[in-house]
C-alpha cells in the first residue's frame, strides 16, 4: 500500500543570489557550485563600493565641518539558502521518495538540458545556459530524492523542476524558465515552485514581479495578469 505526506514548509528564510567562478574559454567546466563564488564577487563588488563611496562622503564632510561620520557594516548580512522536504511518498517497495524544493541554485546544466528535452524545449548551449543561471537574481529548484532500505546511503537523486529570475534587486524582478518534469506534473509542484519563489522575492522588498511564460490559464490562477493596471510591455524584433 503507497502511504503519501505532505510535509509543511518550514518558515521561509531568505534565498541567497549566486554566481559562478566558471571561466568558459575553450573547454566547459561543469558542474559547478554556483553559491560561493557569487558570495565571494558580491562582497569584493560591495565593499569595493562601499569604500569609494564613503571614502567620497568622509572627505567632503570633514573638510568643512567636525562632524563625526559612523561607518556603514562591511559587509552584507547574508541570506541563507531555503531548502525542505515538500512531499514525501512511501513506495511499494519500501523506498522512501521525497520531492525537495531549494532556493540555492544547486543546479547542474545537464541536468537543466536533460530536463528541457523531457518538456520539449530546445536545447541551448551549455554556456548560455550556466551564463543563464550564474547572472539570476535567485534561482529555484525541485529534486526528487529516492532513498532505498536496501542500498542505504546510496540516494538517488533528480532535478524535476526549476525556476529562476532576474533583477534589479530593488524594484523589479521577472520570472524566466518554469518547467517540470511531465512525469511529476498534475502534482501542483509547479504551482509551489512558483509560489515560493514570488514570496521569497516579496520578502526582500521586491513587488513588481513580472514573468516570461506561456500557459497563460496556469499562471492567472497564481495571480498574474496580461496588463495589471496598465503596464505595457514590448518586445524588440530585427528587421532584417
Amino acid at each position: 500500500m503507497q502511504t503519501q505526506s505532505v510535509a509543511a514548509p518550514p518558515p521561509l528564510c531568505h534565498a541567497l543570489p549566486f554566481v559562478s567562478d566558471c571561466h568558459i574559454v575553450n573547454q566547459l567546466s561543469f558542474p559547478f557550485n554556483l553559491n560561493e563564488a557569487r558570495r565571494a564577487r558580491r562582497k569584493l563588488k560591495v565593499s569595493q563600493l562601499k569604500s569609494s563611496f564613503w571614502e567620497s562622503i568622509k572627505s567632503g564632510l570633514l573638510k568643512n565641518s567636525s562632524t563625526q561620520v559612523i561607518e556603514p557594516p562591511s559587509e552584507e548580512e547574508e541570506q541563507l539558502p531555503e531548502e525542505f522536504v515538500l512531499v514525501e511518498k512511501t513506495q511499494p517497495d519500501g523506498a522512501i521518495e521525497q520531492i525537495i524544493f531549494s532556493s540555492g541554485g544547486d543546479v547542474n546544466v545537464y541536468d537543466l538540458q536533460t530536463l528541457c528535452d523531457k518538456v520539449g524545449w530546445p536545447r541551448r548551449p551549455l554556456s548560455k545556459l550556466a551564463a543563464a543561471l550564474q547572472n539570476s537574481y535567485m534561482v529555484a529548484t525541485l529534486h526528487c530524492v529516492r532513498k532505498s532500505p536496501e542500498t542505504e546511503g546510496n540516494e538517488q537523486k533528480m532535478l524535476i523542476g526549476m525556476a529562476r529570475a532576474t533583477s534589479d534587486h530593488a524594484f523589479n524582478a521577472t520570472i524566466w524558465d518554469v518547467l517540470v518534469d511531465p512525469s511529476y506534473q498534475g502534482q501542483g509542484l509547479g504551482k509551489a515552485l512558483v509560489e515560493k519563489l514570488i514570496r521569497s522575492l516579496l520578502q526582500r522588498d521586491i513587488g513588481n514581479i513580472t514573468l516570461f511564460a506561456d500557459s497563460q490559464d496556469f499562471y492567472r490562477n497564481l495571480g498574474f495578469e496580461p496588463d495589471p493596471e496598465g503596464i505595457k510591455g514590448m518586445f524588440w524584433h530585427p528587421r532584417y
